[in-house]
Parts: structure tokens; C-alpha cells; sequence
């Protein structure tokens, strides 16, 4: 039951129900926090973090795009994500760290520069019951009339709390359409993301992917691209029109929790061979690689035992 997980907060390993802040704090009021998302999967050789030196790194990114100061080093940081996932006895599911502003708060800048630090580990089958979609199932996926922020409003590749009040309305009202999931536009007209998601489209055997620049540098888009490049497969990062979404032959969507989740339908554009060919043999890839199969890829896996 997750009421029984432990959670670190602030230097101690403190009980779930400790684990709060007060509803006048800065990161509630302001939406100031700062956060990851990180998988934990059942490797061969025992509980495996994916990618979380990539992760810290991209935490720290985020507090120097909003000029705010962590308190542990990342090597203290990643010691202390695996002692977490340690005291709960995990072995696989889904690791996030807030990082966030506790104090009592009015003004629109924070109190102080230096932030505090959760962080939170949970299998989500266990935990929250329904979890996830199933590969074979797959999503469907609806063009949203919201835009990606622009990079010129907010920093985009910040991965703070606020930011995601975009994500949120765009999935909200793909939902609302009957669709499990938004793909934004860019400012300019270009594919950007999805709500929490990055987006891949294969068009004659060739994968592609937006740009970075008005879209989250993802760990899983980033990891995705890696590992196909090395397999053979042509890559290609670039705006992309809107009309690709109703030429491509597959479509995807990635992100922590599923590292690839094909896409059946686009607006009223249906994919009949979802998930097709070059999906599935990324989903194949992006499964070995986590579960520590692929000796191309160990390196990112950060082992807990």
C-alpha cells in the first residue's frame, strides 16, 4: 500500500503521511517546484535505475534555468534515490524527486535561493492499481488548438511544476474528444510534444522526431534515439509539419513510465498496422536495454544493490 512507502525528505527518511508542506509555500502557491520522473526496472542482475545520472543532471539544469541551488551534490543526490528505493523494497516502478521552496510565501519571488529536496519510490501496480497502457493496446492521439509555451516565454527545458499547467490543458481536452492523449503545436505551426510525452512518427522506414528547442529534453527521447542509431536505424530531428501526423506510416509516443506506446489513431486518421514494425522493434530494444540485456547499453542502468 503506498501509505506504507517511506519517503527522504530533507535528509531524514520520513513515513508517506509525513511527507507534506504547507499549503502557503512558495512551490504551492507559485508552482516553483522543480522535478523528475525515473523508472525503476527488474534488470537481471537486480533493481535498476534508468539513466538517473542523465536525470540529476537534468535536475540540476532546471535550477540553474530558474537561478535556485540544490542542497545535496549529485553523487549524494543519486546515494540517496537508491537508499530510497532500498527502504521500500522495490524492484521495479517509478521513482520521482520534487525539489521545492517550503516556506510560507506571498511575494512572487522565492524567500531564498536554496531548495529542499523528496524524493518518492513506488511500484504503481502495487501502489495506485491500474497503471498504464498496454503495448499491444496502444493510444489514440488528438491534435490539441493549445500551443507548446514558447521558449521566449518561459524556459521550456526547465522541468518545473508550472510548466505543466500546458500539458495539463492539452491532455484535458483531447480527453474531452475522446482521446487518450494531446499533441501540441509549437508557436510556429510545427509538431512540438504531447502533454507529458515526446512524439515519434516513421515514415519509410525512417524515425522521426521534433527538434529540441520548443520542446523537453527528454531522457527517454534522448535514450530512444541513442540506442536506435546504433541498431541502424536512420534518425532524423527536425520541425515537422503537422500534415506528417496524417502521412506517417507509424506513430509513437514515449516517456518514463512507457518507453514507447504506440499511437492507432490521429484525429480521425486511423494507423491499421499500429503498432508497426519499426515500433515494435524499438519497444523490443528499449525493453532489453532496461532490463540489462543489451551490454551496449549497462552504463545506463544505475544499479541499487
Amino acid at each position: 500500500m503506498i501509505e506504507d512507502r517511506i519517503v527522504y525528505l530533507k535528509g531524514d527518511f520520513v513515513p508517506w503521511e509525513k511527507a507534506t508542506v504547507h499549503i502557503m509555500s512558495h512551490s504551492f502557491g507559485r508552482g516553483s517546484a522543480i522535478f523528475e520522473v525515473i523508472s525503476l526496472h527488474a534488470a537481471a542482475s537486480g533493481p535498476a535505475i534508468f539513466r538517473l545520472e542523465a536525470h540529476v543532471d537534468r535536475l540540476f539544469k532546471s535550477a540553474k534555468f530558474l537561478d535556485m541551488e540544490l542542497p545535496l551534490s549529485k553523487e549524494a543526490l543519486c546515494e540517496a534515490v537508491a537508499e530510497t528505493v532500498k527502504r521500500n523494497g522495490l524492484q521495479k516502478g517509478v521513482i520521482k524527486l520534487i525539489s521545492f521552496y517550503p516556506e510560507f510565501a506571498f511575494e512572487i519571488l522565492p524567500p531564498q535561493k536554496k531548495l529542499s529536496i523528496s524524493i518518492f519510490a513506488i511500484d504503481p501496480e502495487q501502489d495506485l492499481g491500474a497503471f498504464g497502457i498496454p503495448f499491444e493496446t496502444g493510444t489514440t492521439a488528438y491534435v490539441s488548438s493549445w500551443r507548446k509555451l514558447d521558449p521566449r516565454t518561459v524556459p521550456v527545458e526547465a522541468k518545473a511544476a508550472a510548466n505543466y499547467l500546458n500539458g495539463m490543458v492539452a491532455r484535458a481536452e483531447a480527453k474531452k474528444n475522446g482521446f487518450g492523449h494531446a499533441v501540441m503545436l509549437d508557436t510556429r505551426g510545427f509538431i512540438a510534444e504531447g502533454g507529458t510525452e515526446s512524439v515519434f512518427l516513421v515514415k519509410d522506414n525512417c524515425l522521426m522526431t521534433p527538434a529540441t528547442g520548443t520542446v523537453l529534453k527528454s531522457i527517454t527521447r534522448m535514450s530512444i534515439l541513442e540506442a536506435a542509431r546504433q541498431t541502424g536505424v536512420e534518425c532524423i530531428e527536425e520541425q515537422l509539419k503537422p500534415e506528417l501526423l496524417l502521412e506517417a506510416d507509424e506513430m509513437f509516443v514515449s516517456s518514463t513510465p512507457f518507453k514507447v506506446l504506440p499511437v492507432k489513431q490521429i484525429n480521425d486518421h486511423k494507423l491499421d498496422n499500429a503498432p508497426g514494425p519499426l515500433t515494435r522493434k524499438i519497444a523490443e530494444l528499449m525493453d532489453a536495454i532496461a532490463g540489462g540485456n543489451d551490454d551496449r547499453f549497462k552504463g545506463w542502468l544505475y544499479m541499487v544493490e
